[in-house]
């Protein structure tokens, strides 16, 4: 089973700081975000990764090679402009094969174990779903949430969920919106009919696949943060150098 973290997208919330340095190499808690990502991955046995890069591209592939400072392989899947998610998967999919993939966006930290990657290819794979989300609270810039689980596992459109999609059979409260955390394991027939040549959005398969009763998702309660601003990308800091210092 291979990996691929996302790590293509310009970080237009993040300027000043990627007016110069990939959104990726940024640092927090003493190493850029993506070695965290990269770290974690060969941990948990991850070790052939493919990224995808656009912007600066050139400076990514320079600070992180061939991956082997890391013990990992690495592979790039080069953009040129951006392909937006489900474009940039679908363009590396000849680098991840034909079996279920996991993937993480690049620009959120998360102390889930990757290894359970595989018990969720599994699934997928026993039920002929396509897809496997990781969900997570709601934070403060998404109060709203995406999507909700069912009480058979099945993940909804939010804005499409019945009075009967509650968390347990006979229960009568709504099951509550979630976010998506940008991890997901992801069969390669998701992405059919998408080219990787021209930019193309992810949302739009994973809501077609959720009506077709194909994407299945888990709530995960740790620690997850969407870096996405330089704010977030401080708190994230003290919070891991505060960590190393814990006894």
């Amino acid at each position: 089973m291979k990996a691929m973290i996302l790590a293509a997208g310009r970080g237009e919330r993040m300027r000043p700081l990627t007016d110069h340095t990939p959104k990726p190499l940024l640092e927090a808690g003493g190493k850029p975000l993506i070695a965290w990502h990269i770290e974690r991955l060969v941990a948990a046995g991850f070790p052939e990764i493919v990224i995808n890069c656009a912007w600066l591209a050139e400076r990514l592939q320079a600070a992180l090679g061939d991956g082997r400072q890391y013990g990992a392989r690495i592979r790039w899947s080069v953009e040129n402009p951006a392909l937006e998610t489900a474009g940039g998967i679908a363009r590396a999919l000849p680098f991840l094969g034909p079996a279920p993939f996991l993937v993480v966006n690049g620009d959120v930290w998360c102390d889930w174990d990757f290894s359970l990657a595989r018990e969720k290819a599994a699934v997928i794979q026993e039920s002929s779903a396509q897809a496997w989300l990781m969900l997570v609270d709601n934070p403060p810039h998404n109060p709203a949430g995406d999507f909700v689980v069912d009480g058979n596992g099945h993940v909804r459109d939010s804005l499409h969920v019945s009075h009967q999609d509650g968390p347990s059979a006979g229960s009568d409260a709504p099951a509550p919106t979630l976010t998506f955390s940008g991890i997901g394991v992801y069969e390669p027939a998701l992405f059919r009919g998408i080219t990787g040549q021209e930019p193309a959005a992810l949302a739009p398969l994973l809501r077609r696949a959720m009506h077709a009763d194909a994407v299945l998702g888990d709530h995960y309660r740790g620690h997850w943060m969407d870096i996405g601003t330089p704010q977030r990308l401080q708190h994230l800091d003290t919070h891991l150098r505060q960590e190393r210092l814990a006894p």
